[in-house]
């Protein structure tokens, strides 16, 4: 069996950003569909490599993975990665584990070693975009709750991410925190988001009053590159550290570990280089007694279904990413969605990835450009 070829879809789910989708085909037949992570204004980048990348992959053997892997990285990039070229390369990745699963009538968790579990916990994100007061948090958390969701991510801070903060942005967040936290009970796992964007000296002073609200982590209080800084985070405010979803390869995770700023890790399975990568950095975890919980921002159906094979072999697993408003546009365009019932995916057992898309309805919903953002200027900026 042979690729023959690789083709693209740039798609606009009628929320925040585009989606892009890749299908590998073969001259037996058998297709796999993965995808690539997207984010503002990059999706041409991303397509540009998916583009180049599917020259060298026609006539290839779909069942190649590792070596696509290393030819990708190696000879195709040279060694010099980009978040794009990580995009590009996942989102084919996946689609090869789908042909390697169709072919073999097997899921592709089998293919990996086989289950460590029946069922993926999942929590929600996505239900909190552009909510401003604490109320208006409390009121959309009840409701998540109420569809069956026992854990929540959600990040207390406002806009522009900046690296030193006002006292008043700690106090908003400690207010919206308390509001959701009143409002869903303590029995309700709460993960707080911030984006790798403060400083130790910051998070540090927020993050021992948040701890009072029970939470189930603490995700990216500064950037991955500066481990000690998550590192002093971690000891000074005792709450789980979680690092990972701007990280890369298995090189990127490399030093987190060796550093012990983090007690989980959260790659994503549409950008750090695909299904492969994310079991092997798994691996790479577990020694250090470091769980997995997969970042998630794609769609609720192949990159869901990727994330949630791959979980299934981790040991270390813990919990993974739904982002509900993307499940109306994914109704739509794919057959066999995965859904949550109560927080939990139980896992599928149709061959492959166990999900395909209708290439009619992608083709209805073009990418759309992305919106000029009021981005700041200097005239804008506090003290």
């Amino acid at each position: 069996m042979k690729i023959t070829a690789v083709k693209f879809w740039t798609v606009h789910p009628g929320w925040r950003k585009n989606l892009i989708f890749v299908k590998v085909e073969t001259d037996a037949g058998v297709h796999g569909w993965g995808e690539a992570y997207s984010q503002y204004e990059r999706d041409a980048a991303v397509c540009a490599h998916l583009a180049s990348l599917s020259k060298y992959l026609i006539g290839r053997d779909p069942f190649a993975i590792k070596h696509f892997m290393q030819i990708a990285i190696d000879d195709y990039a040279q060694r010099r990665g980009s978040l794009e070229l990580y995009c590009a390369v996942s989102g084919i990745e996946q689609a090869m584990w789908d042909v390697a699963g169709k072919a073999c009538g097997q899921p592709v968790y089998n293919l990996l070693g086989g289950k460590c579990r029946e069922r993926i916990r999942v929590y929600a994100n996505g239900w909190g975009y552009k909510l401003q007061s604490p109320e208006d948090h409390a009121r959309a958390a009840e409701e998540v709750v109420k569809s069956g969701f026992t854990a929540l991510k959600f990040d207390p801070l406002p806009q522009p991410w900046r690296t030193w903060i006002p006292r008043d942005v700690e106090e908003r967040a400690v207010a919206i925190t308390r509001a959701i936290r009143d409002a869903v009970g303590p029995d309700v796992d709460l993960l707080i988001d911030q984006h790798r964007r403060l400083a130790p000296m910051h998070s540090i002073r927020l993050d021992r009053r948040l701890a009072e609200f029970g939470l189930y982590w603490l995700e990216e209080p500064n950037i991955a590159e500066f481990p000690e800084g998550l590192a002093e985070v971690r000891q000074a405010t005792g709450l789980p550290i979680v690092i990972g979803e701007a990280t890369y390869l298995k090189q990127g995770f490399r030093p987190l570990l060796e550093q012990r700023c983090a007690d989980i890790l959260n790659p994503d399975v549409a950008c750090c280089g695909g299904i492969l990568e994310m079991k092997e950095i798994g691996a790479m975890a577990e020694p250090y007694h470091v769980a997995m919980s997969p970042h998630n921002y794609n769609s609720t159906s192949v990159a869901l279904s990727a994330t949630v094979h791959v979980s299934a072999v981790m040991p270390n697993f813990i919990i993974t990413e739904y982002f509900v408003p993307f499940i109306e546009f994914c109704d739509r365009i794919s057959r066999g969605q995965l859904k949550p019932v109560n927080g939990y995916i139980t896992l599928p057992d149709a061959p492959g990835l166990g999900i395909d898309l209708d290439e009619t309805v992608l083709e209805q919903h073009p990418g759309q450009p992305y919106a000029k953002r009021a981005l700041r200027m200097p005239a804008d900026e506090g003290p």
